[in-house]
């Protein structure tokens, strides 16, 4: 018997201008549950890639159970018996939940597709998974947390020794993460190991057995999930104590910027009302499907209200596109910030200015670039944004730093109001940490801002008063002293 059914030892893999692994190592025990945890460009995603046949490492050996692969593609991996379920996801909208599970596999009948045969097949991977969803359902109709179940029986379906999960819970429910956490215990008691990337501590303390760390591309160490502490694991990824995680400091909250007064929008949210002090956090809380994020939305001009009135500094106005948000002083870090947030194949330096732009602009219409380039620089500066260059394709950052990159963008814009939408998804905790106190330093300049979060420590560590949404209407709103844990999820359930 095989200790370990998957290996990788002495992996460094360098891209221009950054090593991204150097020399690490991963060990995964059969039936395990095996965290890796680091901050954001810890080396996490690329070592992934290296053990499914993206990358290929410039040093170092990949095992199966015993037997040294090498991969040439993710196929050659899938046949190894190793499969991922990609933090992004990776299912084609226009095409049913079945072909998508079964997509360049698909049982055949002579030359055509058998699509008897696939819809039973799905039909049985579904129900073994309980997963209520009709095999001929197209995917671009379900929600996000159902695609990512889909995402999951996808991967099971290959049957793989080793399933990697990078962020699975990140787009879930507190059912369906319930639920995922049910898959998991079944799959290891089916001798299948999990390779579980996530932020979210509490899972990690729940659900694994062991624990890697990766700081900076290499390898901290290993260890059973038992003999670690939330503080000690923090420390050991970050390299340095978080002695303050929320550093909310601001007492000085000004006169009233904004009013909403019974906004609604047709099958999203109906009736809002709330006001926002300058120097205030309005923190926003609700379960998936509440209404948060298309309230924002309606408020920045990206999808208007039908009805209801929106009063700036004193004067009711009228906002029906984000350029005029913006103009009016409004900014807004929408929740998904690859679909709706950046241009992936353009640089830092242009995912930051491109707001900016219009100032950047000399009267004889040439782009100033050196005004540019100063500004980018000393914003990479300020948030630590771990990039080689400014040049740097911004698809080649991590999470992390690619969410510093768009905080940036805002902060060149000086806005009045900050909307955050899921400011931390995805993020490390120390880069959490870093996000917090600008924050903080924000509210405390006077910039009022609303942060929408499903994570209710942040939601309770950073906010001035909290907002609750149920079903597209509002069901209370508390203030610092008032709100607890408890109180939220009464009113996000009512």
């Amino acid at each position: 018997m095989y200790p370990y059914v998957l290996e990788a030892e002495g992996i460094s893999k360098g891209f221009p201008g950054v090593k991204a692994l150097d020399n690490v190592t991963l060990k995964i025990r059969p039936g395990s549950v095996h965290a890796l945890m680091g901050e954001n460009g810890a080396g996490k995603s690329t070592l992934m890639k290296c053990l499914i046949g993206i990358y290929t490492p410039d040093t170092g050996t990949i095992k199966v159970k015993g037997k040294e692969m090498n991969f040439c593609d993710t196929m050659d991996a899938l046949h190894s018996g190793i499969s991922m379920i990609h933090q992004e996801l990776n299912l084609v909208p226009y095409m049913t939940v079945a072909e998508n599970i079964w997509l360049g596999r698909e049982p055949m009948k002579g030359l055509f597709v058998d699509h008897d045969t696939l819809y039973r097949k799905t039909d049985q991977l579904l129900r073994q998974l309980n997963i209520k969803v009709k095999p001929d359902t197209l995917v671009g109709e379900l929600s996000i947390g159902t695609q990512q179940m889909i995402e999951i029986a996808k991967a099971v379906s290959y049957d793989a020794d080793v399933v990697i999960m990078d962020e699975p819970t990140s787009a879930l429910t507190e059912g369906e993460v319930f639920h995922l956490f049910r898959i998991i215990n079944d799959l290891k008691e089916q001798g299948k190991s999990i390779v579980y990337i996530s932020h979210k501590m509490d899972e990690i303390f729940e659900i694994t057995d062991e624990i890697s760390i990766f700081r900076d591309g290499t390898y901290v160490g290993s260890d059973k999930t038992e003999h670690f502490d939330r503080q000690t694991l923090i420390t050991r990824m970050v390299g340095r104590e978080l002695t303050q995680m929320f550093p909310k400091f601001n007492d000085n909250i000004g006169e009233e910027v904004l009013r909403l007064e019974n906004l609604s929008r047709a099958g999203k949210f109906h009736d809002v009302s709330f006001s926002l002090k300058r120097g205030e956090i309005l923190g926003v809380a609700g379960l998936v499907g509440a209404g948060r994020s298309e309230v924002m939305e309606s408020l920045f001009g990206v999808h208007p209200a039908d009805s209801g009135s929106i009063v700036l500094e004193g004067e009711q106005v009228t906002i029906g596109s984000p350029a005029q948000a913006i103009d009016l002083g409004l900014a807004f870090l929408t929740e998904d910030r690859k679909k709706s947030g950046l241009f992936l194949v353009l640089s830092v330096l242009e995912n930051m200015s491109i707001v900016k732009m219009p100032k950047y602009i000399d009267n004889k219409g040439f782009v100033k670039h050196s005004d540019m380039a100063k500004d980018c620089l000393e914003q990479i500066q300020k948030l630590n944004i771990k990039t080689p260059t400014m040049d740097q394709i911004i698809n080649n950052l991590s999470g992390g730093n690619q969410q510093k990159v768009l905080i940036a963008r805002w902060l060149l814009a000086q806005p009045k109001i900050l909307i955050l939408d899921e400011p931390t998804r995805g993020i490390d905790v120390g880069a959490k940490a870093e996000i917090y106190k600008l924050i903080s330093e924000l509210a405390n300049r006077g910039v009022a801002i609303i942060m929408v979060s499903s994570e209710l420590p942040e939601i309770l560590g950073m906010s001035d008063r909290v907002m609750v949404m149920h079903e597209g209407h509002i069901t209370g709103i508390l203030d610092k002293a008032d709100a607890t844990q408890e109180k939220i999820l009464e009113l996000a359930s009512e």
